[in-house]
């Protein structure tokens, strides 16, 4: 019985050791400027910018395969970010990629929702909540004003609403101006 605890016990050891040097010999480490593109981005996975989502959208930036300007829902905010970070000139957004708007939320019209899910297989980031043949709503603390969910609806129940600037969700505009220390 011991022999057999002791067996064990060594199996596990050895395994742990195993996996604790692969975890370390093995370690595959993201792009910190990937990282710092991706948090300027605003993470509304909407696919204007021509790629599948915000991430590959900054790893393109990153190698140099896509311009700043192609984001719509960052706008020129973003874009500002996005030079100051890479040292880039700024360049207006690409009217090629949309115009920006203001920030805005789904709103379905639960009366005329048919219940067929297609809103629901459209949304990038899972803020339709319903069932088939049910009544569908929008998760308007998840939704991102992407728009993706507007184009698949057959019965043109879905639109969109700005959201309305408050004190919690007012944010300061363009320009900042940066000071220098004088010398």
């Amino acid at each position: 019985m011991i022999e057999a605890l002791l067996v064990m016990a060594l199996g596990a050891v050895l395994l742990g050791t195993a996996l604790g040097y692969a975890a370390v010999r093995f370690r595959v480490e993201g792009d910190p400027l990937v990282e710092k593109i991706d948090a300027i981005l605003p993470q509304t996975q909407c696919g204007q910018c021509g790629f599948p989502g915000c991430k590959p959208y900054a790893t393109a930036i990153a190698k140099g395969e896509a311009e700043i300007n192609q984001c719509p829902p960052g706008g020129e905010e973003g874009i500002h970010k996005l030079a100051d970070l890479l040292g880039r000139e700024f360049k207006p957004l690409s009217a090629e990629h949309g115009i920006e708007k203001p920030k805005s939320v789904a709103i379905i019209d639960e009366q005329a929702c048919i219940g067929c899910t297609l809103c629901i297989q459209a949304c990038p980031v899972d803020a339709i909540v319903g069932a088939a043949k049910q009544m569908h709503t929008v998760v308007a603390a998840q939704c991102t004003g992407c728009e993706l969910c507007i184009a698949p609806c057959p019965v043109d129940c879905i639109r969109m609403e700005a959201i309305q600037e408050t004190v919690d969700t007012w944010k300061w505009k363009y320009p900042v101006i940066k000071l220098h220390q004088a010398a």
